[in-house]
């Protein structure tokens, strides 16, 4: 049965009275006139804050109805960034109203906050007429949207992807909007092919930028990368603010191996909108690898100068930055660089990949001495820390320990990204690179043979349990499998599916359910958009015996990983 309420008639009269305000602005007196506005309209509940971290706070504690949030807000975090972090840490109902107020007129601001998606962005000054229409509007759209924004927020996408069609149904004036939330959520829930014919349904009535970059996007993840660069450069042609498709651009360009278009690409991207972190980032990573010494320079400079009062502040930016330096045979400045990363990031594998790049900086400045010392200081560091760092760090830090001459490490580095990577036929062709220029040809094809066989056996043995009816026999050895080979895509996910069977046949058990919650956010965490993730969490979502058991460890779930 469909409520009323989802499907409001756009000359309903909203009752602002009961609804939770946050305004915030650096000056007093703005806020005192939008909340003079506010009570004109009935408000009562109205807090403030008068900077970017009182205003995160105050998210935390409260769940607002609606947040008017100025751009610029003095020191600290400006709006953009409050918004970006309430977005990261679940900080808002699926039904709130994100208001961006600025005096701000620049495409570089307005592009910059548009990015992070505010329901509306108003021009100051604001008289109570515009910010009543702009409220009503944005209200009417989001109550539309709100079971769909919550499903995605549980990241059931299949299910939210039929809320849209039930939306549809209802509210035609509003399907070009549905439908673009419909296509992004089967692209999440790795339905790429169902995607593409909501985009080319979109298509057959106007040209969208955003769907001939959503087509672009599955063609690139097709292969298809020439037909994919074509569109995403035809999208730009027709409008050089779409910044997303400069995005996928520089994506399919490095994925055809041309480094030199990509940095051209993300250096036009950065300079339309040179406030997004993770751009910057980009930017500086893909010009160092070209050896463009003051374009990385920059990037990593600016990265860090805007991801100061960010969630998305990165330690890439520092080491990216050290190892610009230790080019620069300037040896002392990449190490002050480094002990400052060390002083604002924490954790042991901030540690390890400072003393990777420590190493890489005495490597390139010529001094082999205290770069084979950094090594052995990283073996040590491997003996000590069992779990291993992500994929790039791990090539990174096998090809240093093979440059400064040490070999059983990195020989083991290299073979746990294989057995975790079994099938991932690209990767283990870099792999076998390391292996060649270390001089290690045969005996390194010989060890790839041999981790795959690792991980396929392990893999096979709890199948085989499975399928002979050994369901407990067969979680507990998946388990095992997971902590021997804990980024193994195909053990995670057999995993999660040999769980299901045991609660489908065993009956449900709410500790199982959460292990294959937690089984399956990890593989969200580091390959998201799988189609099996989508598949397997509706189908732990249907054996749950009420929809808020498995709601509640999805969120506990979402809690955990946006504190990592």
């Amino acid at each position: 049965m469909t409520s009323t309420a989802l499907h409001p008639a756009a000359s309903d009269v909203v009752d602002w009275a009961e609804k939770r305000y946050l305004l915030v602005d650096d000056f007093v007196g703005i806020r005192q006139l939008l909340r003079e506005s506010l009570r004109n309209l009935g408000a009562k509940h109205i807090d403030q804050a008068a900077s970017g971290g009182e205003a995160m706070v105050l998210l935390a504690k409260t769940r607002y109805d609606v947040v008017l949030c100025d751009y610029n807000l003095g020191d600290g975090k400006n709006g953009q960034q409050v918004l970006e972090e309430a977005r990261i840490k679940h900080l808002m109902l699926p039904s709130s109203v994100w208001l961006m107020v600025s005096a701000e007129k620049s495409v570089e601001s307005v592009m910059g906050a548009a990015e992070h998606q505010p329901d509306a962005y108003i021009i100051k000054p604001i008289t109570e007429g515009v910010l009543l229409t702009r409220l009503n509007r944005v209200w009417h759209k989001k109550q539309i949207f709100r079971d769909i924004d919550q499903a995605f927020g549980d990241k059931d996408f299949l299910r939210a992807a039929r809320l849209c069609d039930e939306q549809i149904a209802h509210n035609k004036l509003h399907e070009i909007d549905l439908l673009r939330m419909k296509a992004n959520l089967l692209l999440k829930a790795g339905e790429p092919e169902q995607a593409r014919v909501v985009y080319e349904k979109v298509l057959e009535g106007r040209e969208y930028n955003w769907a001939r970059t959503g087509l672009g996007k599955i063609r690139m993840n097709n292969g298809e990368l020439e037909a994919a660069r074509q569109m995403f450069q035809g999208v730009i042609g027709e409008n050089r603010f779409y910044i997303d498709a400069f995005d996928q651009l520089a994506q399919a360009y490095q994925r055809m191996g041309k480094t030199e278009e990509a940095c051209d690409v993300l250096e036009k991207a950065a300079k339309l909108s040179p406030n997004s972190v993770p751009r910057q980032r980009s930017l500086g990573v893909a010009a160092l690898k070209l050896g463009n010494i003051p374009l990385a320079e920059r990037a990593f400079r600016k990265c860090i100068e805007i991801g100061e009062y960010s969630i998305l502040k990165t330690v890439d930016a520092y080491f990216g930055l050290a190892r610009v330096y230790g080019l620069k045979n300037d040896t002392k400045e990449a190490l002050r660089l480094l002990n400052s990363a060390l002083q604002q990031f924490s954790g042991d594998h901030v540690n390890l990949r400072a003393k990777i790049t420590e190493g890489l900086v005495y490597h390139e400045s010529g001094d082999y001495r205290r770069a084979r010392k950094s090594g052995d200081e990283l073996e040590q560091m491997l003996v000590e820390e069992k779990l291993r760092p992500d994929v790039s760090t791990c090539m990174e830090m096998a090809t240093l320990l093979f440059a400064v001459g040490v070999k059983e490490a990195p020989v083991d580095l290299l073979c746990y990204v294989a057995r975790n990577n079994d099938d991932n036929e690209p990767l283990l062709d870099d792999i076998q690179k390391v292996f060649d220029k270390a001089r290690m040809s045969e005996e390194g094809e010989a060890l790839i043979k041999s981790s795959r066989k690792e991980a396929a056996d392990r893999m096979n043995k709890g199948v085989l349990l499975w399928k002979t009816g050994k369901l407990d026999e067969a979680v507990e050895w998946m388990r095992e499998a997971r902590l021997a080979l804990p980024n193994n895509m195909r053990i995670l996910f057999n995993s999660a599916q040999i769980i299901i069977s045991h609660l489908q046949q065993k009956g449900y058990n709410r500790e199982l359910s959460e292990e294959a919650i937690g089984v399956l956010m990890h593989v969200d965490k580091i390959a998201p958009g799988q189609q099996r993730f989508a598949q397997l969490m509706e189908q732990l979502a249907l054996l749950a015996p009420a929809p808020v058991v498995a709601l509640d460890a999805v969120a506990e779930a979402l809690e955990q990983t946006a504190s990592e």
